[in-house]
């Protein structure tokens, strides 16, 4: 059925989607593993920054053929509570205050594009390969993809990704500002924890009011946005972290932020 392997490297909190021999394919238990190591990375003050990767070089390759076959033959409210469970996990990942960061390698097809889309940042190989085959077997688009990929590409680029399952490269995704890096095969991991552990030495709780204000943005009304921002900004300055940041700057010093 696979799982989410937690590994604690430092500041950061690693975390494996594994279910070997199956390209780490997903499953209900691995929807909830997920969504409980994002609900603890974001209750723990000591966690500053997530890693997500697949374990033996490759990312996802989505829900499970198999599985989704036997559950046509259930009551359809078997399904329904299986795409809670994926939503549940997306929703942690967006709520999460902690930085989020991807690491792909190979591909992350269905929910496993869906999965990385949900993250802030995405380091993914020159050769990694993002797809949604859902319409190729008569499904749509689960977990999030859909609003993600109306919000990052032109519409006839997105319709073509989601109805004709035309493979998206790392490079057009780079292009598009969904992926932030690329490099070489086999190089996302390293160069995924350098950026961790940059984001782990960064003013924590700022990045957590930044994920929440770009989270709503397109729905509030400007005068509404702008008095988050102000409120934001506020508790910011009178947060420590923001004391050591103007002190550094102004003492033209690297600052040591504490994430509080």
């Amino acid at each position: 059925m696979g799982t989410v392997l937690i590994h604690r490297r430092g500041q950061v909190l690693e975390l494996t989607i594994s279910n070997p021999g199956y390209r780490n394919a997903l499953s209900p238990e691995i929807y909830i593993a997920g969504r409980l190591a994002f609900e603890e990375a974001h209750e723990d003050p000591s966690v500053r920054a997530v890693l997500l990767h697949g374990a033996d070089g490759f990312f996802c390759a989505g829900g499970n053929l198999n599985r989704l076959k036997g559950n046509r033959q259930l009551d359809p409210e078997v399904q329904r509570q299986s795409i809670d469970g994926l939503h549940e996990w997306i929703l942690a990942m967006r709520r999460c205050a902690k930085p989020v960061v991807a690491a792909v390698e190979g591909a992350a097809a269905g929910a496993g594009f869906s999965v990385v889309l949900a993250c802030d940042l995405v380091v993914a190989a020159e050769d990694a390969r993002f797809v949604l085959s859902y319409a190729k077997v008569g499904l749509s688009p689960d977990g999030g993809a859909i609003a993600a990929l109306a919000a990052a590409l032109p519409p006839q680029q997105a319709f073509a990704a989601l109805a004709l399952a035309e493979p998206l490269s790392a490079q057009v995704l780079k292009q598009a500002g969904v992926v932030h890096a690329v490099c070489a095969p086999g190089q996302t991991l390293a160069d995924a924890r350098l950026l961790c552990d940059r984001l782990a030495d960064g003013p924590t709780q700022v990045y957590g009011r930044i994920k929440r204000l770009l989270a709503g943005a397109a729905c509030r009304n400007l005068p509404e946005h702008l008095a988050l921002e102000r409120d934001a900004f506020v508790d910011s300055l009178f947060a420590a972290d923001a004391g050591e940041g103007i002190d550094a700057f102004l003492s033209k010093r690297p600052a040591r932020f504490q994430g509080r």
